[in-house]
Formats: C-alpha cells, structure tokens, sequence
C-alpha cells in the first residue's frame, strides 16, 4: 500500500506543480490523452522542456504502477528515485515560467 500511496502523491505533486502556472486548460492526468491534450489545448511546444519532463515521469510512474504488485525491486527503487528527480526538474521549469 505504500508504493501505491507514494506514486498517487507523486502523481498529485506533479499535477499541482505545473498548474501551479495559469494554462488555459489544466492538466488533469498524466495519462497520455490528457497530456496530449494539455499540451494541445494551451499551444504548448511538445518538445519543451516542461511537457517533455511530464511524459517522462507519466511514463516511469505508469511502470511503477505495474510493479506495485510485486516485490520492490532495484530497478523499482531506481525509478522511483528518477521519478523525484523530474519531479525537481519540473519545479524548476514552472518556477522559471512563473518568474517571466
């Protein structure tokens, strides 16, 4: 239940720190469809660093979730710890945003 409750807050850390910015649509998941809409909706380049940031750790937060059933693993922890990392990447981009 722990790993559960650990990539649900990460996912909510996330979703709070990049509408943290004034968008004309908010990111409301980080499943595919909703970042590809985000980034759609508010003319957002998807090669940017911000959009870029959030499928990496959509895409490494999914695979966490397919692990959650088996024991922690290594390679659990090693992303676990790569998803804490985007996730001060992105502080770093929205509060840049922020700051123009």
């Amino acid at each position: 239940m722990t790993e559960f409750n650990n990539r649900i807050d990460a996912q909510r850390v996330i979703l709070n720190l990049v509408n943290r910015i004034f968008w004309k649509e908010e990111l409301y998941g980080l499943s595919t469809g909703a970042i590809d809409r985000w980034v759609r909706v508010n003319g957002i380049d998807p090669l940017d660093d911000l959009p870029r940031a959030v499928r990496e750790s959509a895409t490494k937060l999914f695979f966490l979730a397919n692990k959650s059933q088996e024991q922690v693993t290594d390679e659990y922890r090693l992303l676990s710890v790569e998803v804490f990392d985007l996730t001060e990447r992105i502080t770093r981009f929205v509060d840049v945003k922020l700051a123009l």
